[in-house]
């Protein structure tokens, strides 16, 4: 297989997920184009040939794996073949769907983006109206668009799912379905080969699967390049504070990454009251393990749903004496009313930033926000399909410490370096 050109790879953007699966589109095409750059140069000086010469035999070993006979005159220039995948996505007035595949796909190896999450009103084939999609109407075109590629023969199906849908539903407290691996379970049934998705909530739902593979990413390293830009890392009165005793293991991978202290709220509840939302919580009390009396509070958590806790959280440090408080989420949701509620303590000064990435989809009402700063990891992902489809090891991208280890011990030894480079390759 070429190693500078993706053949065989194609990309398909479910509805509503146009925005991210195009920039990682994007990022693709660059990092071929620089890959090709870099290995040209190398192998040219390596054989004595002249650049003109190595492309001659890049564009036969092309024709060589060309579907078609190639028309036309040799390319004089390097060009990544296009990627994407056209689908039409069509919504039957009594609700079914359905995924009609556009293009030829024998033989490829496709990688579906879908971003399940997506409630904004999107568009669909034959159809002039918009219409706000519920997860289960995604998870209806995501089965959908399998079916119809594994009967248009493709050679590989891999779910790329930015958000985990019913991640939340990973164990039963009675008589309830685990519906994290009902899903995971029905895709490997359809013949899904891998699934990508981004800080799941739960590791326990890879035990659901028998062959299909589960990529679980992290964004601590793209959080941390925004996060640099708003505090000074070497701020002696940063403190990294686990706003429950479930998210313990991930703020201390801050706190240890940051070379900061690490304190935790605790919350006793009350389990006979109902939660509904930030007003009505069962939460009765709230202790400190640690200090944060004029400190710059640090807190990361999976993902903000309502937001309620985490508004009770960062309202009992501010009574605590928390100078500044920021909180770094993965998945920025952001249901019901919380943009309201966040906008409301933001004017009361209860936290300064929010910083989330964009594999949750939102418009500029909310990205334009003052409090809200994003992380871009369209990126990350795009490697990580690169490298799959190339047969490459992941590790590099799935345990990301020496990055961040890198970019905090620079950081902090000069405030007023720039940002390093990352060397690694796709």
């Amino acid at each position: 297989m070429s190693i500078v050109k993706p053949h065989k790879l194609g990309i398909i953007a479910g509805p509503g997920s146009e925005y991210f699966a195009g920039k990682v589109v994007k990022h693709l095409r660059r990092l071929y184009l620089d890959r090709y750059q870099k290995l040209s140069a190398s192998l040219a000086k390596r054989h004595d040939m002249t650049p003109e010469e190595l492309l001659d035999v890049v564009t036969l070993n092309d024709d060589l794996l060309s579907k078609r006979i190639p028309r036309g005159k040799k390319p004089k220039s390097y060009t990544c073949p296009d990627l994407d995948i056209p689908v039409k996505y069509t919504q039957f007035v009594n609700g079914e769907v359905k995924s009609e595949i556009l293009a030829p796909v024998r033989g490829l190896r496709i990688f579906l983006i879908y971003d399940v999450s997506n409630s904004y009103p999107i568009k669909l084939r034959g159809t002039e109206e918009t219409t706000r999609l519920t997860i289960n109407d995604h998870l209806m075109f995501i089965f959908t668009t399998i079916s119809a590629l594994k009967n248009s023969g493709v050679d590989s199906v891999t779910l790329v799912l930015p958000t985990y849908p019913y991640s939340r539903q990973h164990k039963k407290g009675s008589r309830e379905a685990l519906t994290a691996a009902v899903f995971g379970r029905m895709c490997e049934d359809m013949g899904v080969e891998r699934i990508i998705t981004l800080d799941i909530h739960s590791r326990e739902i890879e035990n659901a699967f028998n062959n299909t593979h589960l990529e679980n990413l992290h964004a601590s390293y793209q959080a941390l390049i925004k996060l640099h830009k708003i505090i000074d890392f070497s701020d002696p009165d940063l403190v990294v504070v686990s706003p429950d005793t479930g998210a313990v293991l991930r703020n201390k991978f801050y706190a240890e990454a940051l070379h900061r202290p690490l304190a935790m709220l605790y919350k006793e509840r009350d389990y006979s009251v109902v939660s509904k939302d930030a007003k009505s919580s069962n939460i009765r009390s709230i202790s400190l393990l640690g200090d944060v009396k004029d400190k710059t509070v640090l807190m990361a958590d999976d993902m903000i749903g309502t937001g309620g806790t985490l508004l009770i959280a960062m309202r009992e440090l501010k009574k605590m004496g928390a100078k500044k408080i920021i909180c770094l989420v993965s998945l920025p949701f952001f249901n019901g009313n919380a943009r309201e509620e966040f906008d409301a303590a933001y004017q009361e000064g209860v936290f300064y930033r929010i910083v989330g990435t964009n594999a949750v989809f939102h418009d500029k009402g909310l990205t334009s926000k003052e409090w809200f700063v994003q992380a871009d990891v369209t990126e990350l992902f795009a490697r990580v399909i690169s490298r799959l489809h190339h047969g490459r090891p992941l590790s590099p991208l799935l345990d990301n410490r020496h990055f961040i280890h890198r970019l905090v011990d620079i950081s902090q030894a000069n405030p007023q370096a720039p940002l390093p480079r990352s060397k690694e390759t796709y």
